[in-house]
C-alpha cells in the first residue's frame, strides 16, 4: 500500500472544510438544546398560569350573578308581601271600626251641616291620639263623648285633619246616640291619608241634639 505524504498545501485546504462542519454541528446542537429549554419553560409557564379547575372552591362568576339575582328577587318579594300585609291590616282595622260607627257618622254629618260655629257641645268632647302600632300605621284619634246633662242626648262631632300649614286636608265625622246622663261613648275618627306628610287632628265641631 503506497502512502503519499501529505504536503502542507493539502492540509491547509482541508482545515477550512473541517472547521465549517464543526460550526454547523455545534449550531445544530445549540438549536436542539434551546428548543428543549423553550418547550420545557413553555409547558411550565402554561401549567402555572392555568391551574386545574378541580382545585377551585366556591362559585363561578355566572353562578354568583345568578345567586345575587335570586337574592334580590327574594328580597323584593318579601318587601311586597310585607307591604301587602300592612295594607290589609290597615284596611281590616278601619273596616272593623267603620262597621260600628258608619251609621252614626252619617247621622253626625247630617246634624252638623247646618250648625254655625263650633256647636253647643264642645265641653262634652275630648280627643286622644291612638298609637299607630295599634292602628296598623293609620292616624286615628279616640273621641270621648260624655253626656254631662241630666237627660239622654245624642252627639255629632266633626274632626278635621290639618297639614303643617294649618290647611284642612280631610274631615271625619263621628257620633253617639241616646247617651244616658253621665254616660260616655268613644268612637274613633280615622284619617285615610298616607302617614307622610304628618297631619294634626283638630276638634272642629260638637253638637248635642
Amino acid at each position: 500500500m503506497n502512502t503519499k505524504p501529505l504536503n502542507s498545501k493539502s492540509l491547509r485546504r482541508g482545515r477550512p472544510a473541517a472547521l465549517v462542519l464543526a460550526v454547523v454541528a455545534a449550531s445544530a446542537v445549540a438549536l436542539v438544546s434551546c428548543g428543549d429549554d423553550n418547550d420545557s419553560n413553555g409547558s411550565s409557564n402554561s401549567q402555572a398560569a392555568t391551574p386545574p379547575t378541580a382545585s377551585f372552591s366556591g362559585m363561578t362568576p355566572s353562578a354568583l350573578k345568578s345567586a345575587a339575582s335570586s337574592a334580590v328577587a327574594s328580597a323584593r318579594a318579601a318587601a311586597s308581601a310585607a307591604a301587602s300585609s300592612a295594607s290589609a291590616a290597615a284596611s281590616s282595622f278601619e273596616a272593623s271600626v267603620s262597621a260600628e260607627v258608619a251609621r252614626a257618622s252619617k247621622d253626625a254629618q247630617n246634624e252638623l251641616k247646618d250648625v254655625k260655629g263650633q256647636g253647643n257641645a264642645m265641653p262634652d268632647v275630648a280627643m286622644t291620639g291612638k298609637p299607630r302600632a295599634q292602628t296598623s300605621g293609620l292616624l286615628a284619634v279616640l273621641v270621648t263623648i260624655t253626656n254631662k246633662t241630666d237627660k239622654k242626648a245624642s252627639y255629632a262631632v266633626q274632626v278635621d285633619f290639618l297639614d303643617s300649614s294649618g290647611k284642612v286636608v280631610e274631615t271625619r265625622y263621628v257620633g253617639a246616640e241616646n247617651l244616658a246622663p253621665g254616660a260616655k261613648a268613644q268612637p274613633v275618627a280615622i284619617s285615610t291619608k298616607p302617614p307622610e306628610p304628618v297631619l294634626t287632628p283638630k276638634l272642629a265641631k260638637a253638637q248635642r241634639y
